[in-house]
């Protein structure tokens, strides 16, 4: 990316707000140093805070009348509609297209973008996929990814990438600033079948079992479609007895996450390596013990770190050992996961690659 790039962005949300999402505001920050102008098109927009070289422009879901929602058809009319009004109405302003994470974006644009000389990147990092995910990164110059476990890390094409934590913000809180509860475990994210929540819970009941002494929390929202098994894992953490040593918490806005981070001793992580959640390297930016069964970190950070997918009775002895090590032994691992993140995964690391691939060609056409 350099000054005479005009960049289009796509993504679901531009909302600083969101708790899953909000991430997406800092990136936006960091690739407007490196462009002559950004233009956002997104689902819904909330609140944001964005240099003056960046517009954003919404499909329109936040302002749609309750009524409106009621018919999903002639909502996603109006989507589509105001998609395509807006990529032809603003195709002087850009001529790179960057689509972060929703495939469906190029499916919608992506012959008119190759009509008119546009050069079309996508972000999609995920364990599934399908041919229509084939079919969209045909169009695409590069795919990006973070997991060599992604779907789409199999194209030649694709490119792996940092995750992009803003380490300025996560990182280690002084004492005086928040108050770190000892023996605590997190679990932070959307509360989803695919996050796994109930495993945390099942081991959660073992270390319990055990008589290891432990609090823990659980701060996330649950879909519509994911509150049945969210009530599913508040009824097993009753029959567990861990009703008054686990808490639930509302997902909070990601700039508030270095907090809740810093709060607490252990994070847990129990995602698919095929996702690679940010909040790995959030929790380890900001200098906390991190336990997932992530395998794109094996070989990466210590053993310790690591445990067996879907196991609650590995995650159980690895909490074990994790809660049994001396506060010397704690500092000396967690400052390693920070140099890990600083030197593989920091959002700076991310500007630097996106530059090199986001840049204008001599051959790009202006209309």
């Amino acid at each position: 990316m350099n000054k005479k790039v005009k960049l289009l962005i796509l993504t679901q949300k531009v909302d600083k707000n969101d708790p899953i999402l909000g991430f997406f505001h800092r990136w936006i920050e960091e690739f407007a140093k490196y462009c002559e102008k950004i233009t956002v098109i997104c689902l819904q927009k909330g609140e944001y805070n964005l240099p003056e070289n960046v517009k954003v422009l919404s499909l329109g879901k936040e302002e749609i009348s309750q009524k409106l929602k009621v018919y999903k058809v002639k909502s996603k009319l109006l989507f589509i509609f105001n998609f395509y009004k807006y990529i032809w109405h603003e195709r002087k302003n850009y001529d790179t297209i960057f689509v972060h994470m929703n495939q469906e974006y190029v499916l919608l644009g992506g012959i008119f973008w190759k009509l008119f000389g546009k050069k079309i990147y996508m972000w999609r990092n995920h364990y599934s996929g399908s041919f229509i995910t084939d079919i969209a990164s045909a169009f695409c110059a590069k795919v990006f990814c973070t997991s060599k476990y992604s779907y789409t890390a199999k194209y030649k094409k694709t490119v792996l990438m940092p995750v992009g934590v803003d380490t300025d913000k996560f990182i280690k809180f002084k004492s005086s600033k928040v108050h770190k509860i000892n023996n605590s475990i997190l679990f932070l994210g959307r509360i989803a079948s695919s996050k796994k929540v109930d495993i945390f819970v099942e081991a959660l009941g073992l270390l319990k079992k055990q008589g290891i002494d432990f609090l823990a929390d659980i701060y996330g929202d649950a879909s519509p479609k994911d509150i049945p098994y969210f009530e599913k894992i508040k009824l097993r953490t009753q029959e567990l007895g861990l009703k008054t040593i686990l808490k639930f918490h509302d997902g909070v806005p990601n700039y508030q996450t270095p907090e809740i981070y810093n709060s607490h001793e252990i994070f847990v992580n129990l995602s698919s390596s095929g996702m690679y959640d940010k909040t790995i390297f959030e929790a380890m930016a900001c200098e906390r013990l991190t336990l997932t069964s992530n395998l794109n970190l094996k070989g990466n950070i210590d053993e310790v770190f690591l445990f067996k997918e879907n196991d609650e009775e590995d995650i159980a002895r690895q909490l074990v050992i994790l809660l049994a090590l001396s506060p010397e032994e704690k500092r000396k691992l967690s400052g390693t996961l920070r140099a890990f993140v600083l030197s593989h995964h920091n959002l700076s690391l991310l500007g630097d690659r996106m530059r090199k691939y986001l840049r204008k060609l001599d051959n790009n056409r202006y209309l």
